[in-house]
């Protein structure tokens, strides 16, 4: 809701945009607890919407392909069409909001007869039900994250109701880790389980509840340290069917980007300010990053370093940095 409210363009959309529509939903939902991260997604496409129709902004679907920064510091941008033309774009700043993908890694050990399962898919549970088949099947969920238990909390439900011969095997290195609200500050706000995956982690994953526990019928957590990562691979995934990867993202590529040579520009990205530095350490003129690709780099009163990452924090920062922008 603070998202939704925080700058005057989405204000306006709001105000526009008839009732009922998706800001109307959140206002709706109970205010001091989590919910399903399709009603964040309805929000986004409204107020996108709603900024395609705003005075002074052309919106171009389609895939940039290169970027270029001209003699007069002027980005030069060129994008492929969705209708497959080519089309240019010049700026004065190029901002660069190009997010970020599970991340995918090649599992160590002999794995020929078990085939990769999206994190995205196995984050849905309409999508999952459809890849998952009711005949006896074996998942593996790699990682301890947020999103790691969100997809054993899909499994398992698939598999105390409508799959009954679906197993899941669960390899993790680490012991599940929360975020703690502290005095003004929370403990691992970026990388702590919160809300009803912590909940559930807590009543049906911790080694204490976990035996005890209906989930231990359907899922056995293997426990690992790095050292014998190849070794327990080989061991306990090949007699899997399918493997999710809930490891983290990684930035999705970017385009070339080009000096006024034609050169490939090097850059390092700045995280206290969202702008960019050549290998010579000056500022690329009019280069920019947002959201979770580029986001801020934060310090927690005990001295942790984490990456802030989440609606209200991609928000926050860019209503510090933008200004410096222009």
């Amino acid at each position: 809701m603070d998202f939704a409210e925080a700058v005057s363009p989405f204000q306006k959309i709001l105000k526009d945009t008839p009732s009922p529509h998706a800001v109307d939903y959140l206002r709706d939902l109970p205010q001091d607890t989590g919910c399903d991260l399709g009603y964040a997604a309805d929000m986004c496409l409204m107020l996108t919407e709603g900024l395609k129709k705003a005075p002074g902004v052309e919106a171009r679907q389609g895939r940039v392909t290169e970027a270029s920064l001209s003699e007069t510091n002027d980005w030069v941008v060129s994008v492929k069409l969705s209708n497959g033309e080519m089309s240019k774009a010049i700026a004065s700043r190029v901002i660069l909001c190009t997010g970020s993908s599970p991340t995918t890694q090649q599992p160590p050990g002999s794995i020929s007869n078990t085939s990769p399962l999206e994190l995205d898919h196995a984050l849905s549970p309409k999508l999952l039900a459809k890849e998952i088949p009711k005949e006896p099947t074996t998942v593996a969920v790699i990682g301890a994250s947020h999103s790691a238990v969100l997809v054993l909390i899909n499994l398992y439900k698939l598999a105390s109701t409508t799959h009954p011969d679906l197993r899941i095997k669960w390899f993790t290195r680490h012991d599940l880790r929360y975020a703690e609200f502290m005095d003004g500050w929370i403990r691992r706000d970026n990388t702590g389980l919160k809300g009803a995956a912590a909940a559930w982690a807590k009543e049906n994953l911790e080694p204490a509840k976990f035996e005890s526990s209906p989930v231990s019928k359907f899922v056995t957590k293997i426990a690992y340290e790095k050292e014998n990562e190849t070794q327990t691979y080989e061991k306990h995934l090949s007699g899997c069917d399918r493997y999710v990867q809930a490891i983290g993202y990684a930035r999705d590529p970017l385009p070339g980007l080009k000096d006024a040579t034609g050169s490939d520009i090097t850059y390092n990205y700045q995280p206290d300010t969202g702008s960019f530095k050549n290998v010579d350490g000056k500022q690329i003129p009019g280069l920019f990053g947002a959201g979770i690709a580029w986001p801020e780099r934060v310090t927690d009163p005990e001295g942790s370093v984490e990456w802030a990452v989440g609606f209200w924090k991609f928000m926050r920062y860019a209503k510090r940095v933008v200004p410096d922008w222009n």
